[in-house]
């Protein structure tokens, strides 16, 4: 597999993520899995490091760096949230407002402490087959943060079986004709380079499943 490069300089490299890839290998690694991490790594001839991750079934812009302290500032980024990202999903349903902020709490697992959550949405189209086109700007960066706290708004991602249902999801995946895919991409993302201090902006080009949609 040849991944598609958005964006390569000396010290960033930002590829298009495709749905079911691994950002880094898992714990109990599978002789199928396909890790984005070590595919760029072997394409590019050079060891990378991962700034942030996106959830397997999530599409779209990933940011790795070939150089140990750019990665170490990017990640600082990433925790100071400097670090701008844009999602595209497509939804459950037709909310009726045009925009809306969601800042439910979000625990990563039971028994942990809730930490604060803060995502900003906008409805970009209302489309058939009940479903319509969100973007999602995530503000701190929690465990499934678009995806929960599109749930908490009533409108689950189409395809995501996690949250939205399984027999919802194999309604909408048959009639989209999306599968089983999970409707969400990280569309885009911009920051400053922490060598050059050049504000960058990387685009990724909309994701076919989302486009079919559309």
């Amino acid at each position: 597999m040849i991944l598609n490069i958005l964006y390569q300089d000396d010290t960033i490299v930002a590829v298009d993520k495709p749905a079911g890839q691994m950002v880094i290998p898992s714990d109990n690694p599978q002789p199928d899995d396909e890790v984005t991490m070590k595919i760029l790594r072997d394409q590019i001839g050079k060891r990378v490091h991962p700034i942030h991750r996106l959830d397997r079934p999530t599409s779209g812009v990933l940011v790795f760096s070939t150089d140990r302290d750019v990665a170490r500032e990017l990640h600082l980024a990433f925790e100071q949230y400097r670090i701008e990202k844009k999602y595209l999903a497509i939804v459950v349903g037709h909310p009726r407002t045009d925009s809306w902020t969601c800042k439910e709490p979000i625990q990563k697992k039971e028994g942990e402490l809730m930490r604060d959550g803060h995502t900003d949405f906008h409805l970009r189209e209302k489309l058939k087959n009940g479903v319509s086109l969100v973007e999602a700007i995530p503000k701190t960066g929690r465990f499934h943060q678009i995806r929960r706290h599109l749930l908490h708004a009533n409108h689950p991602i189409a395809g995501d079986y996690r949250y939205a249902g399984v027999e919802r999801c194999d309604i909408l995946g048959e009639r989209l004709g999306t599968g089983t895919r999970m409707l969400l991409q990280a569309k885009s993302l911009s920051l400053t380079h922490p060598t050059t201090g050049e504000e960058i902006l990387i685009e990724a080009p909309l994701d076919p499943s989302i486009e079919r949609c559309l």
